[in-house]
């Protein structure tokens, strides 16, 4: 049982809540018997360390078994310890140290894929968490995150995937520029979504959402600049048919995902 919450191994744990500490180590946090669950059962190769109290392994026992299936020891920890390695608020007791695992842009496009979504300037952790659980949920074959994105394995990017992150391919750190000259070179269209674009009701009618396509979602604030939204072969907007302001980038996001799916799966 580790019980002593200022111990250097628990502070190791704690410190991947930090990008320095996760550039450095190559390491990430995970947090929630989900998460874990979903890593165990896709990518159990990731997995260094795997934490948990006992109340939280009683509860989660399929946590335990699965771990034990792969070869990996449940270290035991107190509700203090927990806390300290957490990085939320209110930690459910089952904690992982997982390796990154980026996927390459040439690994992705070598795939020949129909459908991925491409962040740039995504800053928000929910949104791009939230983002990467919609492209997975629609079927989509990868998501790429532009260099100024926020990181992937910040932990609360990886909570808001709830799992997502251990089902699709995502890369990461490669510039707009290149992402999408490589896109288009791979056969896929480019679709911009904008409030300066078409109505998506419109290109839904024409049709157009059916090919390959690279979804381009830009910072949820400014959108895409000017320079960027010209790369694009073309733009759509999502409607807002009642009183809302705006809509959230998540939101919008998923809507433009499954609009594709729905086009490709009807052909």
């Amino acid at each position: 049982m580790i019980d002593n919450p200022r111990s250097p191994r628990v502070r190791a744990v704690a410190k991947l809540a930090k990008r320095d500490a996760r550039s450095e180590t190559g390491l990430f946090l995970l947090e929630g018997p989900q998460a874990v669950s979903e890593a165990l059962e896709f990518r159990p190769e990731l997995l260094v360390e795997l934490f948990a109290t006992p109340t939280a392994s009683e509860r989660y026992g399929a946590i335990s078994r699965m771990a034990a299936e792969v070869g990996l020891e449940v270290e035991f920890v107190t509700e203090d310890v927990i806390d300290a390695m957490a990085d939320t608020v209110t930690p459910q007791g089952v904690i992982a140290v997982c390796r990154q695992f980026p996927t390459s842009l040439k690994d992705i496009l070598g795939g020949e894929p129909k459908l991925i979504a491409v962040l740039e300037e995504v800053r928000d952790p929910g949104n791009a968490g939230t983002i990467i659980r919609a492209a997975d949920a629609a079927g989509a074959d990868a998501v790429i995150l532009t260099g100024r994105s926020v990181d992937l394995y910040n932990p609360k990017v990886v909570r808001a995937t709830t799992g997502s992150l251990f089902h699709i391919p995502v890369a990461v750190g490669a510039e707009l520029e290149a992402v999408l000259e490589k896109t288009k070179g791979a056969g896929l269209q480019v679709i911009a979504a904008d409030i300066k674009g078409v109505d998506l009701l419109v290109e839904r009618t024409a049709g157009t959402l059916s090919g390959p396509t690279a979804w381009l979602f830009g910072n949820e604030a400014r959108g895409l600049s000017d320079e960027h939204f010209a790369l694009a072969d073309r733009a759509i907007t999502v409607p807002i048919y009642g009183h809302a302001e705006s809509m959230n980038l998540a939101t919008a996001a998923s809507v433009c995902l499954y609009e594709s799916a729905f086009a490709q799966r009807s052909v």
